[in-house]
């Protein structure tokens, strides 16, 4: 919007608490605030159109959270179903598969007691559980921008405003967006939230911690073969198709009715711009081992997310005046376990736990310290000091050497809670991880065959991914002519590449390059936001309930 002072004035609504994002750690929070004082007042907004459509996770579940929030879940209707029976891990060769003998995995990598779920459904039960505990959740509502008091406290969030046209001007449908008032305001957006970016920036709450970092995980739900479906099976992999250089891994998951997850995490760290998450994504199901396994059964879901990898030395201070960050927008992510859920719920319980008693004392809008000191000592701190160091050895001394050094490691801390690496640093930032196009050669990749690999095309529209097109584009280009000199020039055009929904293209205007974005194909991910060389796309919110819809994923 071009002119704030001709805008209306926005509704308000005041809470006591204020959440933003209805993942594992917003949930968890509101029904454990709840739980303590069943007056204290608590909404939570979420972007998506329902509860759990904007969730993409493995997922295996480590169920110790959810045992501490909610003790009797066993013996309810849940969509908890699939225990883990069998824990597969192989090293691949581009036709070889070598089974790792689970004896010389590392205690904390066992699978054990976890449970195969559709995160998304699990949110949407967690959902349930809120409301009927008297939570108000408000889905289709992106919150959009931070409200400070005079003292520059948090004081609540604003949602973005509906029915603006490209332009910027109001169009024939719109709606002056709400301030949803709060005296502590939860940040729960997952990996790379906006609000969590602002509150980082404005609070210089990244200072002295090291980097974030961050991968791509890329995943598909197939339809298989009955004869080849193993419900509680696992498997997780690494090597090929990613080189000794990249770093990755991939997982599948078997469910019931003969249902497998298949995906490909990418470490964004990669060096060579040339490189296709996406692309590589698809190498990976040629894979014999992985072929065979797929032959004959039908693709009904796909989608793609960012997620958090810098863990113990990344996280960064987690309260701010007026509120603070839960779950993966604070970077709670176990990387070798590939897990974040349970303690995301755990971060959203120890804020909770921190607020109710701040509220019982009369407080608004300070700093709930408590949690800040409580986190590191914590079931999340036991769970991420032990492994702080498989990252950064990983991207140090590349996957064969580094993954058994993050081994080795991941057992001297669990056997006798030392590390003979201290703890390592991850260097450089993702972006500035990538190196000039001149250094590397082009990469062919194969055309989709249509039957084992895809299109972008085709595996966006399998994401159910929904904008409306006349709205400001919500992935801001700050610099026009930087994206040419330098993202093009320099690096020949990664976005097009890091994308995998297709939102980026560098097309032919004559003799000029112009730089397209397609951000109806958006589905979400954030890898534009993170991976761009320059930190010249900015991710924000679109209007409220777009986005993909992922119903069982």
């Amino acid at each position: 919007m071009d002119d704030a002072a001709e805008l209306p004035d926005r509704e308000s609504m005041e809470f006591d608490v204020v959440i933003v994002g209805a993942g594992p750690a917003g949930l968890a929070a509101a029904i454990r605030l709840k739980q303590i004082d069943p007056e204290i007042s608590v909404v939570v907004l979420e972007k998506g159109a329902e509860v759990g459509v904007h969730i993409l996770s493995g997922n295996v579940l480590d169920p110790s959270a959810l045992d501490r929030l909610l003790p009797e879940w066993r013996q309810e209707e849940t969509p908890i179903k699939t225990e883990v029976t069998e824990d597969h891990f192989y090293l691949y060769g581009e036709k070889s598969a070598r089974r790792l003998p689970n004896a010389l995995m590392p205690r904390l990598m066992s699978n054990h007691g976890n449970f195969i779920v559709s995160l998304g459904l699990v949110c949407k039960w967690l959902a349930e559980k809120a409301e009927a505990l008297g939570v108000e959740i408000y889905p289709g509502f992106a919150a959009s921008e931070l409200l400070f008091d005079e003292t520059n406290a948090v004081i609540g969030v604003a949602t973005g405003d509906m029915g603006v046209t490209r332009s910027g001007a109001p169009g024939g449908m719109y709606q002056r967006g709400m301030a949803l008032l709060g005296k502590y305001v939860f940040l729960g957006e997952g990996v790379r939230g906006s609000l969590a970016k602002t509150a980082i920036n404005a609070y210089g709450l990244d200072e002295g911690c090291e980097p974030g970092k961050f991968g791509l995980g890329i995943k598909e739900l197939w339809e298989i073969a009955p004869e080849k479906s193993k419900p509680g099976r696992i498997q997780h992999s690494f090597g090929w198709p990613l080189g000794d250089k990249t770093g990755g891994g991939s997982f599948l998951y078997h469910l019931g009715d003969n249902q497998v997850y298949v995906g490909l995490v990418v470490h964004l760290n990669y060096k060579n711009p040339y490189l296709s998450p996406f692309e590589e994504f698809q190498r990976f199901k040629t894979h014999p081992n992985v072929a065979e396994l797929l032959k004959g059964g039908k693709r009904i879901a796909y989608g793609a997310r960012a997620i958090t990898e810098g863990g113990w030395q990344s996280v960064p201070k987690l309260v701010f005046p007026g509120g603070a960050l839960i779950g993966c927008s604070a970077g709670f992510v176990n990387v070798p376990r590939i897990k974040g859920a349970h303690n995301a719920m755990t971060s959203g319980m120890l804020a909770a736990e921190t607020a109710a008693e701040a509220l019982k004392a009369g407080r608004a809008h300070d700093q709930l310290t408590a949690y800040e000191d409580a986190w590191r000592t914590s079931p999340i701190g036991k769970d991420l000091k032990p492994v702080r160091n498989v990252k950064p050895l990983w991207s140090k001394f590349g996957t064969r050497l580094g993954v058994m050094l993050g081994g080795l490691d991941m057992w001297t801390n669990s056997l006798f809670g030392f590390s003979c690496f201290g703890t390592q640093s991850h260097g450089k930032p993702d972006y500035a991880c990538l190196d000039a196009a001149d250094k590397h050669t082009p990469i062919v990749y194969p055309k989709p065959d249509g039957e084992l690999t895809f299109d972008r095309v085709s595996s966006v529209y399998l994401s159910n991914t929904n904008h409306e097109e006349d709205q400001p584009v919500h992935l801001q280009l700050k610099d026009p002519a930087l994206q040419t000199s330098s993202e093009l020039g320099v690096y020949a055009g990664p976005s097009q590449r890091y994308c995998p929904a297709g939102v980026y293209e560098w097309v032919k205007e004559g003799d000029a390059d112009k730089f397209v974005i397609n951000a109806q194909n958006c589905v979400h991910c954030k890898t534009c936001d993170i991976k761009d060389p320059n930190q010249n796309i900015t991710w924000v919110p679109p209007q409220g309930g777009e986005g993909p819809v992922y119903e069982t994923m």
